[in-house]
């Protein structure tokens, strides 16, 4: 006759509920990143054919102003061959269709005014601007956590009013004036780098500080309160209680909650990022997309400011893509059922 003990809880039944437990977990979570990848490719899709309506609204083109050129004596079967040729002859739904489904398959059709392929033209720009892009981001995010752990570490004092006093001054500092301040200390009077070669490594860590200064002071601002408000919760009080030191503290206790509204918002300084990028190459000489925007909007070059708007629209969507998936990965409370929506 057998007697009937209960499992232990590390038991193999214990283990199965475990296991289970985590399967579960990680279905809900594979369904709500397919969920989210869908959603932002229709915002994707959405960007594109806004843009190619504001742009289909704006009257004239390079085209068609160099046809009309009584010097150019274009014949008007001329004429209507090479709008036919670049699909302006086409009513504006059509276009936008065929332009849609080129651009899925990567072709991002052909410049009006060099007659070059957009894909081309942009995959010689992005290397620069990408370089200066990330080398800001990850600066602003450096400097951001130096200001905010210095925040919660110094003591209360003129020190510790100075650090928390530095966003603002940051964030009130126009960026072209600190490129200008940083150009004339590090290269004219340090000698650091040279302006006669703006892709240069130390040129390109200037032109990335000028654009992580401001930014970082909305990262380091919200990363300040949400180590305050989670200084103020009791169990930092019970860690401080317990003899820990503040140091011990911030990264036991404090770091972790406070990632969630930071992450927030570096993804969405992102677009400040991209869109300073353009006055940042401006004042360094670099060229990148910032100025391959600057020359289309001058050439009214509709194909590459759709494909340059697109893609910083897709890479807004791709990164707020990726923190909303870091959510339930940073924070536990979100990974249940209710929260993976």
């Amino acid at each position: 006759m057998s007697v009937l003990t209960p499992t232990a809880p590390g038991g193999p039944t214990g283990t199965l509920a475990a296991s289970s437990a985590a399967a579960r977990t990680a279905r809900r979570y594979a369904s709500f990143a397919l969920r989210r990848t869908g959603q932002a490719l229709i915002v994707v899709v959405l960007a594109y054919v806004l843009v190619f309506a504001v742009l289909a609204a704006i009257p004239g083109d390079p085209i068609s102003a160099q046809l009309d050129d009584p010097q150019a004596g274009y014949s008007e079967a001329e004429k209507a061959q090479i709008r036919a040729f670049h699909g302006l002859d086409r009513p504006v739904l059509v276009q936008l269709l065929v332009s849609l489904g080129h651009a899925l398959t990567g072709d991002l059709g052909t410049s009006l005014s060099t007659a070059q392929p957009v894909t081309a033209m942009l995959g010689a720009a992005i290397p620069s601007t990408l370089a200066l892009a990330a080398t800001a981001l990850v600066l602003a995010v450096l400097i951001a956590a130096v200001l905010a752990l210095a925040s919660r570490l110094l003591p209360e004092g003129p020190a510790n009013t100075l650090v928390r006093a530095l966003p603002a001054v940051f964030l009130s500092t126009p960026n072209f004036l600190i490129g200008l301040v940083l150009i004339q200390v590090l290269a004219v009077t340090l000698g650091l780098f040279s302006l006669v070669e703006p892709h240069s490594p130390g040129s390109t860590l200037a032109a990335a500080l000028t654009l992580a200064i401001p930014v970082s002071a909305q990262i380091a601002q919200v990363f300040i309160t949400a180590l305050d408000e989670a200084a103020g919760q009791d169990y930092a009080e019970v860690a401080l209680a317990r003899g820990l030191r503040p140091g011990q503290v911030v990264v036991r206790h404090l770091l972790r909650p406070s990632l969630l509204p930071t992450v927030t918002i570096i993804g969405l300084v992102l677009g400040e990022v991209l869109g300073g990028s353009l006055i940042t190459e401006a004042i360094f000489g670099r060229s990148g997309v910032g100025t391959l925007v600057q020359k289309a909007v001058a050439a009214q070059d509709v194909p590459v400011l759709l494909a340059a708007v697109v893609l910083s629209a897709l890479v807004f969507v791709v990164v707020n893509l990726v923190i909303d998936l870091l959510y339930p990965l940073l924070d536990p409370r979100l990974r249940g059922k209710e929260d993976l929506r």
